[in-house]
């Protein structure tokens, strides 16, 4: 594969196409390359999606960790010519499950959770905030794993993003779109 320009804008057709082992996400058309991630930022996604795992099993809705592609798409358009935004959300629950396909998730998840890394924070601070209410996620959490907290976001009736509350690893975190159904104890999630 010859190398991806990116200052030129690409659809999920041509993520399609790229054959190297490098992960990226397409942000309104736009190639980003992923590192990987730390140590700890794959613990607290370990702690994070087995206490989401639990709590899931025999109900309809589904965690899934990154890589895991997320398609997100404008106007009804799902044609993968078409769609200019794909992310890798580090967890994201989806409770639609017709949105579930071979290929990741077709349409917004419910509940998306990103685990700030230096080099990504801005893209998950600013870009991956705004694409996230643009297209409907209920409920986004910003992980901190040096200050070992959690920032929640939740969409309002006019589809834009309050914040909700800063949690510390010493508070019990409420998952809103389950209503209270299921509160994480954020001291486990950064042990």
């Amino acid at each position: 594969m010859k190398t991806l320009d990116l200052s030129l804008r690409y659809s999920y057709a041509d993520y399609l196409t790229w054959v190297d082992n490098i992960r990226r996400e397409l942000i309104n058309g736009f190639a980003f390359k992923m590192a990987a991630p730390s140590s700890t930022h794959q613990t607290i996604s370990s702690n994070l999606s087995g206490t989401f795992w639990n709590f899931l099993r025999k109900k309809p809705c589904k965690v899934f960790v990154a890589p895991f592609d997320v398609r997100l798409y404008e106007n009804g358009e799902k044609e993968n010519k078409k769609v200019h935004t794909v992310v890798q959300p580090d967890i994201c629950v989806i409770c639609d499950t017709s949105k579930i396909d071979k290929r990741g998730c077709l349409g917004s998840p419910d509940l998306i959770i990103e685990i700030l890394a230096t080099k990504n924070s801005k893209r998950d601070l600013k870009d991956k905030f705004e694409v996230y209410q643009k297209f409907g996620v209920r409920e986004y959490w910003i992980a901190r794993p040096n200050e070992k907290s959690v920032e929640v976001f939740l969409l309002n009736e006019k589809g834009k993003y309050e914040f909700l509350s800063f949690f510390t690893k010493n508070d019990s975190l409420p998952v809103n779109i389950f209503n209270g159904e299921l509160e994480i104890n954020l001291n486990e999630i950064f042990e």
